[in-house]
């Protein structure tokens, strides 16, 4: 397994130019840039990213090693898959973050199902994210860019078991789990998730958690939770994934290079390196 950071971990202010030569010299194998609305920081994608732009941000990553894995975004909670009303249509989004990983070179992306709340019930908001998806199956199924959905904290997948049926009912070529590691820690341990889901897990997002009581508890950097990681390894082992294991954190405003060290020495020492 390989080591990566997700670039909201890396203050707003910092260009690619010095993005990519930061991490590649603290220890990471690729990076996870993120699609959010403009002007939202220096190294941020937007809708309104150009195809010029991107040849140049790819240059940079060629130039120093450090490849662009796969490509999140911000807009998903204007999005809303799964509400009955949103500011983009799936389609919409999926098809710029598609064209920004294929510009990138990256193999995959991050979509969140959802839109549960007052006006929209599960149920409701579970039939809306299929028919949504469905939508979409036409781009999905033609490039070769995977497409991961995540499990977040909006009450749209409390156990694995809901997160399996959601991508079998779909059935589609290039569509899986983007699993996150510490999402899963205020209802059950990741390691049962990963058993679950097995090979649909396409990428892995991991965080820590320190729980402090039932269902309460808040993140804490890499090694300082309760997440039993050597459980973890091996279920992906067993599951067969050996891709990337992406550390998505809170901004590092501090000596960040520092901690992009800590957080790349964190993960080679979960992964056993």
């Amino acid at each position: 397994m390989k080591k990566a950071l997700n670039a909201w971990s890396v203050p707003a202010n910092v260009p690619f130019e010095a993005l990519f030569p930061a991490l590649k010299q603290a220890g990471f194998d690729a990076v996870e840039l993120n699609l959010d609305a403009a002007g939202a920081g220096a190294h941020a994608l937007s809708p309104e990213t150009t195809k010029a732009q991107l040849r140049e941000i790819r240059a940079m990553s060629e130039a120093h090693g450090l490849p662009v894995h796969s490509v999140s975004s911000s807009l998903w909670g204007s999005a809303a898959l799964g509400a009955k009303s949103a500011k983009y249509t799936a389609r919409e989004l999926l098809s710029i973050q598609l064209e920004l990983a294929e510009g990138l070179g990256a193999d995959g992306i991050l979509i969140v199902p959802g839109g549960i709340g007052d006006d929209c019930s599960i149920a409701e908001a579970w039939d809306n994210a299929l028919s949504a998806l469905e939508t979409c199956r036409d781009l999905i199924e033609g490039g070769r860019v995977r497409v991961g959905v995540e499990n977040v904290w909006n009450n749209f997948f409390l156990s694995p078991f809901e997160m399996a049926r959601f991508i079998d009912t779909l059935d589609m070529k290039n569509l899986g789990a983007y699993f996150d590691v510490g999402n899963t820690m205020i209802f059950s341990q990741p390691e049962y998730w990963i058993e679950v889901l097995k090979a649909r897990i396409v990428k892995i997002h991991i965080k820590d958690f320190k729980k402090s009581g039932w269902n309460a508890g808040h993140f804490v950097n890499l090694l300082e939770g309760d997440v039993r990681w050597a459980r973890v390894i091996e279920a992906l082992k067993t599951a067969g994934y050996d891709g990337y294991l992406t550390a998505e954190l809170s901004a590092m405003p501090f000596a960040p290079e520092y901690l992009y060290r800590i957080t790349a020495d964190a993960m080679g020492i979960i992964i056993g390196q």
